[in-house]
């Protein structure tokens, strides 16, 4: 069957490819590996009990992708979650933004801006330089998980009236000849169009650069981020969350000078666990109305591997795996007991007023997991964190590990995010060019308008 355009994954980038083709009126063709939104049910949340490891992953696959479950951050500035503006001229990804930003309103994302008081965030960056922080302007809206997925699911619903929608049938083959894309084989079906959109996402990191290591499409290896899940109780967080909601911070570590990162605050959440390939990783959800008491977020290494190494990803599955043969899943640790060089056990975690949300994670010693060089970037990150939110360095904070983000490597591509191979385009976490909602988003747009273009459709 002839499409005039195929999108290969149904997460933020593809969702946004396959609209913007179909409403200038393209053919489309959406594969996802994954089930339909509805049928996006993980056993484990379902049951409270140990993970069934479901192939694929239902946190991670299918209509929405990894971000389906996510707390539904849009951050509507430039500056964070991705590289588009590295790749676009100036002011490209502003506008594209607004025009995302602009769908999700139109789906039922919240009007409510955090962040966006000038004032506020001054007081709050004063706050953080005395302490060595740097904050990052970063206006959001919050949707919260339930309220992501039904903003997912009403855009499923329109997209399938305006596109062909295959769900449950993995993209295994990128048809090339002579240097131009033919299609794409999925399953025991072969589809042809001279466009395609990669669109993997985070999940299909290792696939995207398998694609492109076949097509000889050169890459460039993406930093990889490594560390711990902090969960704390919502007052001592307050500082970081009241207002801002999420206080995106950067410290430079001062005895290895590597940059820390604070990721994805979650007021009120709950820590979750996913499954990445063989591995077991730690991740955070909130909701839009709840407030469990306890509030989550990640701190992240960032680092920047030098030749002859070109490898990060299997770095960082490496770090996930060796703390899951140490747990049997993922560690957690008091962070009194981690700077004082005690294993975590069962009657320790028990002395926090609180209990660990992920009620599945092992009381360990994340020391025999993470490198020494990141658990001193950790350590000394919370010690300037703990001078702008008195108390997180306390014995009511929990470190779960190991949290590894698996950015794929950057693809080579244009301005308009095609490969060298004509007419293949990538999109999304998974092509190097995006690590959030919005730029993702705004990334499969980007895609789909130029390929309107060479079609003569003006957008």
């Amino acid at each position: 069957m002839k499409y005039d355009a195929i999108v290969a994954g149904a997460g933020a980038a593809g969702i946004f490819a396959a609209r913007e083709l179909a409403l200038g009126g393209a053919k489309v063709l959406l594969l996802e590996m994954g089930p339909s939104l509805e049928h996006r049910l993980c056993p484990r949340r379902e049951t409270r009990k140990e993970c069934f490891r479901c192939d694929p992953c239902r946190l991670l696959y299918g209509w929405g992708g990894a971000g389906a479950f996510s707390d539904g951050k849009l951050s509507l500035s430039s500056g964070v979650g991705g590289f588009l503006p590295e790749i676009l001229p100036e002011g490209v990804t502003e506008e594209l933004l607004s025009r995302v930003d602009s769908v999700y309103l139109s789906y039922g994302a919240p009007e409510k801006v955090y962040g966006g008081d000038p004032e506020e965030s001054r007081k709050f960056s004063e706050l953080a330089l005395s302490a060595g922080l740097t904050l990052v302007h970063n206006p959001l809206r919050h949707m919260g998980t339930d309220k992501s997925r039904e903003v997912l699911a009403l855009m499923e619903r329109d997209i399938k009236k305006i596109a062909t929608v295959r769900f449950n049938l993995p993209c295994e083959e990128v048809l090339v000849e002579k240097g131009a894309v033919r299609g794409v084989r999925a399953g025991k079906e072969t589809f042809k169009a001279d466009t395609v959109i990669l669109a993997g996402g985070r999940s299909g990191a290792g696939w995207m650069k398998a694609v492109a290591e076949k097509l000889k499409i050169p890459l460039k290896p993406n930093p990889v981020d490594i560390g711990v899940r902090v969960e704390c109780p919502y007052e001592v967080a307050a500082p970081m969350t009241t207002g801002l909601y999420e206080a995106k911070l950067r410290y430079l570590a001062p005895t290895f000078r590597d940059e820390v990162r604070t990721f994805c605050m979650n007021p009120g959440g709950e820590v979750v666990h996913e499954v990445y390939e063989d591995c077991l990783t730690v991740n955070g959800h909130s909701y839009a109305g709840a407030n469990g008491g306890l509030t989550n977020f990640a701190l992240l290494v960032t680092t920047r591997f030098t030749e002859p190494f070109d490898d990060p990803l299997s770095y960082g599955k490496f770090i996930a795996r060796l703390a899951n043969l140490l747990s049997g899943g993922i560690l957690v640790q008091r962070y009194a007991d981690l700077v004082s060089g005690k294993r975590s056990n069962p009657e320790r975690i028990k002395k926090a007023r609180f209990s660990p949300t992920l009620e599945d994670a092992t009381p360990g010693d994340l020391s025999f997991a993470l490198p020494h060089r990141h658990l001193v970037d950790i350590i000394e990150m919370m010690t300037a964190l703990d001078r702008v939110c008195p108390g997180l360095c306390g014995e009511d904070t929990f470190l779960y590990g190991a949290e590894v983000k698996l950015y794929s490597s950057r693809i080579a591509l244009d301005e308009n995010l095609e490969t060298p191979v004509k007419g293949l385009y990538c999109a999304g976490d998974g092509a190097g060019v995006s690590r959030g909602l919005m730029q993702a988003s705004a990334s499969g747009m980007l895609a789909a308008r130029a390929i309107l273009k060479t079609k003569g459709v003006k957008n």
